[in-house]
């Protein structure tokens, strides 16, 4: 009966995920272009040997790589601190709670055009503080070494939210005995943080890191609105290249060269993030000991 419940998801599953992939895999291996005239051409894997000798995808991809580690790592630690101050009993926290959503309800057009004002040269309000002080001008969309900072800053305070939400919901599952038992026994915040919340969090942990991750890595919409993959290529993002191949330069062999290699290597990120969380955060079984100790 579960079974037989959970076909139609499957099956959208399959048409939306796996045809897809199966389609840039095939496609990945042809030239299709305007110099085939947009007729898919076997060339012998000449597209992934591009790809190996392509600079500009390398750099694009050190850039994507550098926007997705800081930016979740920086979500993760604020999204678990507003989860447990929400997870605490005080005035106010509903509204709070309803409130904190805001950013994440935000389309990411509408939030990237507010952030690109906010940022702007010379009439946005940073900038105009800056020069208030005496720091004068930053030039933040224009500078190389502050723009992807903008963009990281923007995304954190965009999709943070999002990790809290689950934090939340996972620290709601958590009984009360377990902090209390710790308690009795002496333990202070910092020992119940780390032998109960983090063990008993990390499925959530998990979650919330790979949905960021691969919602981080593959990063389009925000870039493209926010800063145009400049200046001077910049903050490009390997999505944001592949698009430009396909609809720009109309070379769809080599696009779906580059959203195969990116879908191999985030899966092997995504490996080793939770690899690196099984080492990280004791289990479950060693967080009991400890209250039975």
């Amino acid at each position: 009966m579960i079974a037989f419940l959970l076909l139609p998801a499957l099956l959208l599953l399959v048409v939306v995920f796996v045809g897809p992939l199966l389609r840039y895999a095939w496609l990945s291996f042809h030239a299709d272009s305007v110099i085939t005239g947009l007729i898919a051409i076997p060339n012998g894997g000449a597209n992934w040997l591009r790809l190996l000798q392509d600079q500009r995808y390398w750099q694009d991809l050190g850039q994507t790589l550098r926007f997705s580690g800081v930016s979740v790592g920086l979500e993760l630690v604020l999204a678990l601190m507003i989860a447990l101050l929400l997870d605490q009993r005080w005035r106010g926290r509903d509204v709070v709670r309803t409130v904190a959503l805001i950013p994440w309800a935000l389309p990411t057009t509408v939030m990237a055009l507010g952030w690109r004002w906010i940022f702007n040269t010379p009439y946005g309000p940073v900038d105009h503080f800056t020069r208030i002080v005496g720091l004068g001008s930053l030039n933040i969309l224009g500078d190389p070494r502050l723009t992807w900072m903008a963009t990281v800053w923007a995304d954190v305070w965009k999709t943070t939210p999002f990790a809290a939400l689950i934090l939340l919901a996972g620290l709601q599952t958590i009984p009360v005995d377990l902090y209390e038992a710790v308690r009795l026994e002496g333990g202070n915040a910092f020992i119940c943080l780390r032998r109960i919340t983090l063990p008993l969090l990390r499925p959530y942990i998990l979650l919330a890191l790979l949905f960021r991750l691969a919602q981080a890595f593959g990063v389009f919409d925000l870039i493209q609105v926010l800063t145009g993959g400049g200046p001077a290529s910049s903050t490009e993002s390997v999505a944001l290249y592949a698009y430009w191949n396909a609809l720009r330069f109309l070379d769809f062999g080599y696009s779906a060269t580059i959203i195969m290699a990116s879908f191999i290597l985030i899966s092997l990120l995504c490996i080793l993030a939770w690899i690196v969380l099984q080492i990280l955060i004791p289990t479950h079984s060693k967080s009991q000991e400890v209250v039975k100790s």
